[in-house]
């Protein structure tokens, strides 16, 4: 049997504070530390899964600043993403405001060629703590903004974690199969349109070489 091998790249956005860097480390490398550092622009990380009998993935997670919403990089870094997933902190009220500004910023700059919006998940993170968020609460707000899933999650205490990017990874491989777009791979291009609105101010930006060229894995 043939194993199918995929590269997809999966956005990690939302207010800063919300665990993000926890959230991916804890993917990763199945660490958790209570004190990070800010992130600074973008950071990334890889991790490879098999999804099943025939078919492997190779994550490319890109951390992305919670102090760039709205910042032209965004849409830098936005460029030919298959999915995102979108961070609260349970904890934070503020946080969940911001949640739906990220999405909405997503939602706005990147479109797939078919006209719908990429797979999102929104993340409830630090669930371990007490916390007033009620399941009918997540369920309106994943039918009122659109979000592909909303999971509870902890990175300190290792729940909800793996169960999102897989979720992410299966929905995308899931649209693919579906013909509502090609996945980025290392044979074909993603069939991903972004939004030029800023397209003059993004090209003076771009110059910084913030993005790094990823290694292909296949």
């Amino acid at each position: 049997m043939t194993t199918k091998q995929y590269s997809f790249k999966i956005l990690v956005i939302g207010d800063p504070g919300t665990g993000k860097t926890s959230i991916i480390r804890r993917f990763v490398h199945d660490v958790f530390t209570a004190n990070y550092k800010a992130t600074i622009g973008v950071d990334f990380a890889m991790k490879k899964m098999t999804l099943d009998d025939d078919t492997q993935v190779y994550l490319q997670i890109w951390d992305i600043s919670g102090q760039d919403r709205y910042g032209v990089m965004t849409r830098v870094y936005y460029k030919d993403a298959n999915a995102a997933i979108v961070v609260m902190d349970a904890t934070n009220d503020q946080t969940k405001e911001g949640a739906y500004r990220w999405k909405a910023d997503l939602d706005q700059k990147l479109i797939l060629t078919d006209g719908s919006h990429i797979p999102c998940i929104l993340v409830v993170n630090k669930c371990d703590l007490e916390n007033n968020i009620t399941d009918e609460e997540l369920n309106d707000i994943k039918l009122t903004y659109s979000f592909t899933d909303v999971m509870r999650a902890s990175a300190k205490e290792d729940f909800g974690i793996q169960e999102a990017f897989t979720a992410v990874a299966k929905r995308i491989l899931a649209c693919e199969r579906s013909g509502q777009y090609e996945i980025t791979s290392s044979k074909r291009p993603g069939n991903i349109l972004l939004y030029d609105n800023d397209k003059q101010e993004t090209k003076k930006r771009i110059s910084c070489n913030c993005i790094p060229s990823f290694h292909n894995p296949f």
